[in-house]
């Protein structure tokens, strides 16, 4: 549980107070994990000061596909206003290519339902997840050809992985 609110609560821009506060820790604490956690990964730190300092040259941050989040108040903004528009470049380029990837991927999904599988429905996205409700036996057809189309939809320096789990509700699918 650590890690993982460390890992997002950095990447978010969670102070070493946020932090403390999430972890029920003390600040002291809190900034000992996060300077552990940039010694350990310099990269992380690297792409989120880069990040920054890109945001206030050109006022906008973008994703890897080209959508753009103007920040107005990353130049100009008071104190905490300007911290939040920093917050949101580092978060808005990775959130906002999950967005993007997930949509590519409900549209690809749904081109090759309606050519192959119409019995298929697509009846929820959550995040990076599609939920699907099929009969029987379309299951074997999803299994092998859902997680392809889903990492297919782009070509990234890290390949983009996809997995099915079944089950009566999205609960036992997990």
């Amino acid at each position: 549980r650590y890690a993982k609110v460390i890992n997002f609560g950095l990447i978010y821009g969670m102070s070493s107070f946020g932090l403390a506060k999430n972890l029920g820790i003390e600040t002291k604490a809190a900034a000992a994990y996060i300077d552990k956690y940039f010694q350990r990964y310099p990269g992380v730190k690297r792409y989120m000061d880069q990040t920054v300092e890109l945001a206030h040259a050109q006022g906008y941050v973008e994703t890897v596909f080209g959508r753009r989040l103007v920040l107005p108040e990353i130049n100009g903004g008071n104190g905490p206003r300007k911290k939040a528009a920093e917050r949101a470049a580092i978060n808005a380029p990775m959130q906002g290519t999950a967005a993007d990837l997930i949509k590519k991927a409900m549209v690809a999904v749904q081109a090759r339902l309606d050519a192959e599988k119409p019995e298929v429905l697509v009846i929820m996205q959550v995040h990076d997840e599609l939920v699907f409700e099929l009969p029987e036996s379309a299951r074997e057809w999803v299994k092998a050809e859902i997680p392809s189309i889903m990492a297919g939809v782009a070509d990234l320096a890290v390949p983009l992985l996809a997995e099915i789990g079944f089950g009566e509700n999205w609960e036992k699918a997990h």
